[in-house]
């Protein structure tokens, strides 16, 4: 009776859940915005439209995502620029890029935060490469980054607390039920 009742408690818990999360990503790419829009299961959206809104909702424009599910979008205002996707049965993507970072791909001067007393002005190194070659190198690493960025982003969504709360659970459940177990034996036999 007792593995009985294992049993139908075994095969009452719940199995994997086969639901994928929408990722979504902007990074700056030079003087573009650049974006990856796909699923936690490593699926990614192709060829899918991207609406580009203000930080008010006024349609910015559009752009379209490649055979990987990037995309790329050239703003024109240093406003916030809000990236959004429909991808059907109920998943929308939506992502966004500061006003800020925004204004740093368009070579504006960001506001400056109020110096504290301990701060000191660091001035960057001349490099000696020219706008070609810090172009190509920009490129390249960009090309090598996309792939981490995308397995980032699938193990942040599979690996979540919920996720590691809910197999802790499991266990002090599976725990409790063996004490259980074992305090009605000892009932039993006593």
């Amino acid at each position: 009776m007792i593995r009985a009742a294992c049993l139908v408690l075994l095969l009452a818990l719940p199995g994997p859940a086969l639901a994928h999360k929408v990722i979504a990503a902007v990074f700056p790419s030079g003087d573009r915005i650049e974006g990856e829009i796909g699923f936690s299961n490593g699926d990614m959206a192709t060829d899918q439209a991207v609406e580009v809104f203000d930080g008010q909702g006024n349609r910015l424009g559009e752009t379209v995502t490649d055979a990987d599910g990037f995309f790329e979008y050239v703003p024109q205002a240093p406003v916030r620029h809000v990236f959004r996707a429909d991808l059907g049965a109920g998943h929308v993507a939506e992502t966004s890029m500061s006003a800020e970072e925004v204004a740093a791909l368009l070579g504006v001067a960001p506001p400056e935060p109020a110096p504290t007393p301990n701060t000191q002005a660091v001035t960057p190194a001349a490099t000696g490469l020219s706008a070609a070659d810090k172009a190509a190198i920009a490129t390249l690493v960009r090309d090598e980054i996309r792939p981490l960025r995308r397995e980032i982003a699938a193990y942040r969504e599979k690996n979540d607390l919920q996720t590691v709360l809910g197999g802790i659970g499991y266990i002090f459940g599976l725990f409790g039920l063996g004490f259980y177990l074992a305090a009605r034996r000892k009932l039993a036999a006593g």
